[in-house]
């Protein structure tokens, strides 16, 4: 197959858009599939995987490029000549090459990634709701099919009269994130620095922006014990560093690779704090480093933690009580063996997550689009 990969996030902005593409890149090229890349203007290099990256005009919005629909995005189209054009997180960009490859007759998948609708009413913005859904109902509805990661996220489109969409969740690295990794020099060393032998990591991966809510851990102020470590950078680094003023907190900054492992290798506990997510890469990287995870009953994460299987769901609404985040931390911190179990039980849960399944699953997708496609196309046989 010939795809298209247009997506709003590339390297080297690092996010969950852009893992997800990258590895279904690797994938593609594993397979034997020709592929391309459009994505917004950020210095991406010329190739990811033997295929051209193709940058477009972008602006800057809150540390992220975003993709302009020019008429650039139509000429590449043109010149590669996809057989199916994968859209990731659609929005500007994407919605354009949607609308280009449907004039061409070629079929689309549309990604559902992020709850833009969401950040936007979080940022005082609940006005533009409504405009925002109706755009996003546009370029879905336009699409052959969307793959939405998450139950809660199938649910949220179907009730804005988004059509034609299943569920397609995300793969985890389960040898870069192991509980073996606890017994590496590097994770041995950095827990060393961060807390303690008695004392207990509760740590946070992922990007510091208002939606992701990470102030919520001043939540855990004046529980004994507990060290908090924070992995990720952007916009709210500031208000998260006021947030935690006076409490026993470390700032590790953004990591990547062989240091992101080692950094859950010496968590104790996981903790997720955002409550519009609509699928939760992070509980995954930390199931499979053998981690106990807490995270609020909302998105992604219902469909992710097995409370008291793997972790707990806490309610977002609650500051105290028993099904705060604050309990169920200073549960986890006061019994190492539950910790143990919950971790174990995490990583068995991942077990038949890896990328090369998942991707598998998503050429599956592409092969039923493709095929439906074909159907709708071929003539209508005249009885005789």
């Amino acid at each position: 197959m010939r795809i298209a990969i247009v997506t709003e996030s590339f390297l080297p902005t690092i996010s969950g858009v852009t893992n997800s593409v990258t590895k279904v890149l690797d994938h593609l090229a594993r397979r034997g599939h020709e592929a391309l890349v459009i994505c917004p203007a950020a210095g991406a290099p010329a190739t990811y995987a033997g295929f051209p990256v193709h940058e477009v005009a972008a602006l800057t919005y809150r540390d992220f490029p975003v993709g302009l629909p020019t008429l650039q995005v139509q000429r590449i189209l043109d010149e590669f000549r996809p057989d199916l054009l994968h859209a990731a997180s659609p929005a500007f960009l994407g919605g354009r090459a949607i609308a280009a490859a449907r004039r061409r007759g070629v079929p689309t998948v549309a990604i559902f990634q992020t709850d833009i609708a969401g950040y936007a009413a979080r940022s005082g913005l609940g006005l533009m709701r409504d405009a925002v859904w109706s755009v996003f109902r546009l370029v879905h509805n336009q699409a052959d099919r969307t793959l939405a990661p998450s139950t809660a996220s199938i649910r949220d489109l179907a009730r804005q009269r988004i059509e034609r969409v299943e569920r397609w969740g995300r793969g985890v690295d389960l040898e870069t994130y192991h509980p073996d990794n606890r017994a590496a020099a590097d994770a041995r060393r950095l827990r060393a620095e961060i807390a303690a032998p008695h004392e207990t990591v509760v740590g946070y991966v992922g990007r510091l922006a208002p939606e992701k809510q990470v102030e919520r851990l001043a939540q855990l102020r004046g529980v004994p014990g507990l060290r908090i470590a924070i992995v990720g950078d952007g916009p709210s680094r500031e208000d998260v560093r006021a947030a935690l003023d006076g409490m026993p907190a470390v700032h590790l900054g953004r990591r990547t690779g062989r240091e992101l492992a080692a950094a859950y290798a010496a968590f104790d506990v996981f903790v997720h704090t955002g409550t519009e997510e609509t699928f939760g890469q992070t509980l995954q990287e930390a199931h499979a480093s053998g981690a106990p995870v807490v995270a609020p009953y909302a998105g992604g994460p219902i469909d992710l933690v097995t409370h008291g299987g793997d972790g707990y769901l806490f309610d977002p609404e609650r500051r105290r009580g028993a099904d705060s985040m604050r309990a169920y931390v200073q549960r986890l911190a006061a019994d190492p063996a539950l910790r143990a179990r919950m971790g174990e039980a995490g990583r068995r849960r991942v077990l038949d997550r890896s990328w090369e399944r998942v991707c598998d699953e998503l050429l599956d997708h592409y092969e039923s689009v493709l095929a439906s496609r074909a159907a709708a196309a071929a003539p209508t046989p005249v009885a005789s």
